[in-house]
């Protein structure tokens, strides 16, 4: 009878926390955010108070009262991770929905120093919130396509040396946030023996409180070049599928769900995600046309227009089959890339692997047996 009375108890615990829960997920609202640099402090929404209206009990309003107290400290806990970066994290901001964002007269003149070392306005990114929007430039038909739950796992690999902290993590925010999460196995970052000391522990204490065991760092003890830093972040992954990508870069909503679908159809694709730019003065996104690639007569990899058969389908949402590839972004089954044999470790100088690759995709000639389709490289 104890025992019995015993396993009451518990069922009735269970059910009281599950309504609990469900009672907090009904009521929760969108996380406010507000605009200017201030638009960080997150704060739950989750209104307590409106459950009499609807006959909530004491211990079921008791449950939702602490669920949103711990929300709201966790969510305090991680902007505290980046505020203490000077970094900012939230929707909204400056550059917000892919705008280009501007600074004061008296923050232009600190913004010359950084602006030469990196290249780019890394100054005005630590002013741009890590979690910004940006506009959505998929054709409309590629918005109302359908894919499979059931998709392989990725894992994105960033390669950095000496790039502003501001613009890798946002990188790692933006990949995290447009990525399903059953479908995001881990990202990886791979410092090719970088030297600024905030890539250091300053980075690893940060992703891996912000994300506890998702993201892994991995460290090249010298200068091995942007090759052998990719084959190393291969070793570590361990997803179905690699993306390689600058740490340089934001994604948008939808982007896995095509590219994960085409190399599960077929393993032998390497796909090229639709590359916009993001302009390096003002962080503005800016829209690129969809596009093949393909070779100068000097063998350096350049856009050209799409085959004729693309075009006469008038269809945006179709792949682009093409010879090349741009180094910058690529993803590929990882087992397969191995069996191709990879990128030569021996290149040294940027753009080999542009060339490398179209060609070892295109003449590596499996036994067919009349199912497996032939390998491709295709941008999406």
């Amino acid at each position: 009878m104890a025992s019995l009375r015993r396993v009451k108890v518990l069922l009735v615990l269970n059910l009281i926390a599950v309504a609990g829960f469900v009672l907090f997920l009904a009521k929760c609202r969108p996380i406010a955010v507000r605009s200017g640099d201030a638009f960080h402090e997150l704060r739950p929404r989750a209104e307590a108070a409106n459950l009499s209206a609807h006959s909530a009990s004491p211990i079921q309003d008791a449950v939702l009262k602490r669920l949103s107290l711990l929300e709201d400290i966790v969510y305090r806990q991680l902007n505290g991770l980046s505020k203490s970066l000077g970094l900012i994290e939230g929707y909204g901001g400056r550059g917000k929905g892919g705008l280009p964002a501007t600074l004061s007269p008296a923050e232009e003149e600190k913004a010359k120093g950084p602006h030469e070392k990196y290249g780019y306005n890394s100054y005005l990114s630590e002013k741009i919130s890590l979690d910004r929007s940006i506009p959505d430039y998929r054709p409309t038909k590629c918005k109302e396509l359908k894919y499979a739950k059931e998709l392989p796992q990725i894992s994105i690999i960033f390669i950095f040396v000496n790039e502003a902290l501001s613009v890798i993590l946002r990188s790692v925010h933006s990949a995290v946030n447009h990525t399903p999460t059953h479908l995001l196995k881990e990202i990886i970052l791979v410092d090719d023996n970088s030297d600024e000391e905030e890539l250091k522990a300053p980075l690893e204490e940060y992703v891996h409180k912000r994300y506890p065991g998702l993201v892994k760092v991995v460290r090249n003890q010298k200068r091995e070049g942007l090759i052998r830093a990719r084959i190393e972040g291969w070793k570590v992954a361990t997803g179905q599928v690699t993306g390689f990508f600058d740490a340089h870069v934001e994604f948008t909503a939808g982007w896995a769900e095509p590219v994960l679908s085409r190399i599960q159809e077929n393993r032998k694709r390497v796909i090229l995600p639709s590359i916009d730019n993001i302009k390096q003065d003002t962080f503005e996104v800016q829209r690129y046309e969809n596009s093949a690639h393909g070779y100068s007569w000097e063998l350096w990899c350049m856009y050209i227009s799409p085959p004729k058969d693309w075009w006469d389908a008038g269809d945006p949402s179709l792949p682009i089959r093409t010879p090349a590839m741009i180094g910058c972004s690529f993803v590929v089954n990882r087992k397969f890339f191995g069996e191709i044999g990879l990128l030569d470790p021996g290149m040294d100088v940027y753009g080999g692997e542009n060339i490398e690759l179209g060609i070892k995709v295109c003449a590596w000639h499996p036994p067919w047996d009349g199912l497996s389709l032939p390998p491709e490289i295709t941008p999406f």
